[in-house]
């Protein structure tokens, strides 16, 4: 399973800078990285090589975050691989709340990661229907 850190941050210049300053001093890489503006607070979404640290570093230096498990689907990198996907969710009645992507290989292979409410239901479905899930350790490097 993919763990995705959420960090609840002030809405103001130079929090983000403070985040990746901390991963950088700790030898954490970003993966994926999502920033979404909510007025005066915003949300950072990430995926790191190591969300237990991440975890920890983060909290320790007062952040308020959070680690979730999220879907990592494997989608084609094409015109239509997206639409594959979302045409199946469709399919099963399925609702996603938040997600993001990334390219993993241009041409040939991205990731959809998704915050979904039961995990483990959609990722069968999913994977009856032939779509493969990145692991954590395929995306964390381990």
């Amino acid at each position: 399973m993919t763990e995705q850190m959420t960090v609840f941050v002030e809405n103001k210049p130079g929090r983000i800078t403070k985040i990746t300053r901390l991963l950088t001093e700790n030898s954490i890489n970003l993966r994926a990285l999502v920033i979404q503006d909510r007025g005066q607070f915003g949300l950072v979404k990430m995926i790191t090589d190591d969300p237990k640290k991440t975890n920890l570093v983060l909290n320790e230096a007062g952040f308020a975050c959070a680690l979730k498990p999220v879907l990592a689907v494997v989608i084609d990198d094409r015109p239509g691989g997206l639409l594959k996907l979302t045409e199946t969710l469709a399919s099963e009645n399925i609702n996603i709340a938040d997600a993001y992507g990334f390219v993993v290989e241009p041409g040939k292979k991205a990731v959809f990661c998704a915050e979904t409410d039961d995990i483990g239901r959609i990722q069968k479905v999913l994977e009856g229907r032939g779509f493969g899930m990145m692991e954590g350790n395929e995306i964390y490097g381990g």
